[in-house]
């Protein structure tokens, strides 16, 4: 989602699940014009809005139209200026040439706190305009009645397996369709993926470039020199790293569980669409290049399982049906963890209790033992009821409570929930560079901001005074402790909670003149806040920002740059390093990272913008 993704799961090769909820199917173009009730839609287009009626949580029942915004804002423009006027929007979707955008609320009375306070407002010489928006249709329900209507009215056309058959056609066979779809780049030379990735990263950093000059006129004579030395860049750009490996080398899957794209009831695998485009066919992963043997082994079993069981598969356009996803993370040292989501409906408990001893049974003493898994858990996965983000709980079937994993040469515990890079031969590379820029002592002081399960600061630990992890996730946080202890570690603590929350409080108490932060955020990248708190925070002076979306980032490196204000205090940082590291071939996506130093203004070069 655009702006409330927080995991820091990345997008290749884990598909959207099939499991929408009525809030996630509204992601397209908003650009029809839908019924204004959900009864007039029921009656006049069969139904394509009944998602937004019973007790199912959809912002969509929230939404608003801004109208006359000024030319040539960018999201997130938006949403500061929401933010700054004290608007919460759960969901933003921005049509810039139009000048207008929908947001989408988590209730009423956010929805209506929003429309008084922005309507009539002036932004950029714009008076706003605010109205109540209508609903989007279902995209799945909408294309089957276009293509009943291009059938002439005849239910049923074109509808086997929830697929798009005369695309299938034209597109090839199945296995390159999904190869296509969550491995973009299957086809193309590695080294030619390389080139592809280092030119996205020169991109971005020629798009910060421009911000810096934009944003802190003080810096302009040190960024004509940069701009000099290193091609018009802000900062030089090292050669992209390489992942040691290829295929086979994600450690975590997530594989939806729905009707085949062959036809095929109860199929395991990823999507070749997504639900927003109106397809929900499944495809096996069974030749897909980047998962692993043994998580194709365990997509195998459990699909022979289910095919067993009575419980059909869940459907994101009744929402009825029970079986939802399956997420595998193994690890190099062969172990195996398997978690099962399931949407309990009405079933007794009676009946969950019994399928969750039949799912032990089978992976224990059947023919699921092949799977070799050695962690089961499951999950009960019903629709939201509200806008909370928090991870479901996780029962444990059998086997160990974790999986463990080797990463240069220390040992990492992993539970269901916590975050942990998904090629861990590629992390190490990624991890061993952070480690080589950080330039840090006996007497540094280490802030690992969004540590998940420690990995950067533990790696980092022997080399330094002490290292502060700081993470969202509590299952993650008793990971990192854990890991902490087993390899011997005596100077790192951990503390659970938002970043924005817990970072101010944390820096503030940090005393050593050597501090250094780590950060490694979520795709949307760091709160303003814990930007606002680095600046403040005089006496660190190196940040290294590790990115996994750098474009969606480009908001804190510019904040980390911009000139000093009213709003942003402290001397600003600047990028002085980037560099590119794959942790994902065979797709367009990267890491970067970028090392900012505090600029040392010597004399009154600094001047004041309010």
């Amino acid at each position: 989602m655009t702006d409330v993704a927080l995991d820091k799961t990345d997008p290749a090769g884990s598909l959207p699940s099939t499991e929408k909820e009525p809030d996630d199917i509204i992601e397209e173009n908003n650009q029809e014009n839908p019924p204004a009730t959900a009864a007039e839609g029921e009656g006049a287009a069969g139904g394509l809005y009944r998602y937004i009626k019973g007790d199912l949580f959809t912002s969509e029942i929230f939404k608003v139209e801004i109208q006359n915004l000024p030319k040539y804002i960018g999201f997130n423009d938006l949403k500061k200026f929401l933010n700054k006027h004290g608007v919460n929007p759960h969901k933003i979707k921005l049509f810039s040439k139009q000048m207008f955008a929908f947001v989408t609320f988590k209730n009423q009375e956010e929805r209506d706190k929003a429309m008084k306070a922005v309507h009539g407002m002036q932004w950029k010489s714009k008076v706003l305009s605010v109205r109540l928006a209508k609903p989007k249709a279902d995209p799945i329900l909408k294309k089957r009645k276009q293509e009943e209507e291009a059938e002439g009215g005849q239910p049923g056309a074109k509808r086997a397996a929830g697929s798009q058959e005369g695309e299938e056609e034209e597109e090839g066979p199945l296995n390159i369709q999904i190869a296509n779809a969550v491995t973009p780049l299957w086809n193309v030379p590695y080294e030619e993926q390389l080139k592809r990735k280092e030119k996205e990263v020169e991109g971005v950093l020629q798009k910060l470039t421009r911000e810096i000059g934009n944003n802190n006129k003080a810096m302009l004579p040190w960024l004509f020199l940069q701009k000099e030395k290193y091609n018009k860049l802000c900062c030089p750009l090292e050669a992209i790293r390489p992942s040691p490996v290829q295929t086979e080398y994600r450690n975590k899957c997530e594989f939806v569980i729905g009707v085949g794209a062959d036809g095929e009831d109860k199929t395991v695998g990823f999507r070749l669409g997504k639900y927003k485009g109106g397809s929900c066919a499944v495809v096996s992963p069974a030749e897909t290049s980047h998962v692993s043997s043994e998580a194709k082994r365990v997509v195998q079993g459990f699909q022979q399982f289910i095919r067993t069981t009575p419980y059909a598969v869940y459907s994101p356009e009744t929402y009825e049906g029970h079986w939802r996803q399956l997420t595998v993370r193994t690890s190099r040292i062969k172990q195996t963890m398997a978690i099962v989501f399931f949407n309990p409906q009405k079933l007794q408990e009676e009946e969950i209790e019994e399928l969750k001893r039949n799912l032990r049974q089978y992976f224990t003493e059947g023919e699921g033992q092949e799977s070799a898994i050695t962690s089961l858990y499951f999950v009960r996965m019903g629709q939201r009821t509200s806008a909370g983000t928090e991870d479901l709980p996780c029962e444990h079937v059998t086997g160990e409570e974790w999986i463990h994993e080797e990463l240069l040469g220390l040992k990492f515990r992993i539970s269901p929930h916590s975050f942990f890079q998904t090629n861990t031969p590629a992390a190490e590379v990624l991890y061993s560079a952070v480690g080589e820029w950080a330039q840090l002592d006996q007497d540094s002081t280490v802030l690992d901001v969004c540590c998940g399960t420690g990995t950067i600061g533990i790696s980092l630990a022997k080399r330094v005074k002490k290292v502060i992890g700081i993470e969202l996730c509590q299952e993650a946080v008793e990971d990192a402790k854990a890991n902490a202890e087993a390899n011997g570690l005596t100077n790192v603590q951990f503390h659970c909670g938002k970043a924005e929350d817990v970072f101010p409080t944390v820096l503030n108490a940090v005393v050593s003149p050597n501090v250094t932060a780590i950060v490694d955020p979520p795709r949307a990248g760091l709160h303003s806040k814990v930007i606002l708190a680095i600046r403040r925070a005089e006496h660190l002076k190196r940040l290294i920002y590790v990115a996994c979306n750098a474009k969606a980032a480009m908001n804190n490196f510019t904040d980390l740059c911009r000139a000093v204000s009213n709003r942003v205090r402290g001397a600003p940082f600047r990028p002085v390093r980037a560099m590119a590291v794959d942790l994902f071939p065979q797709t367009m996506h990267c890491e970067t990272i970028l090392l900012f130093e505090r600029v040392d203004y010597s004399s009154e070069t600094q001047t004041t913008e309010t």
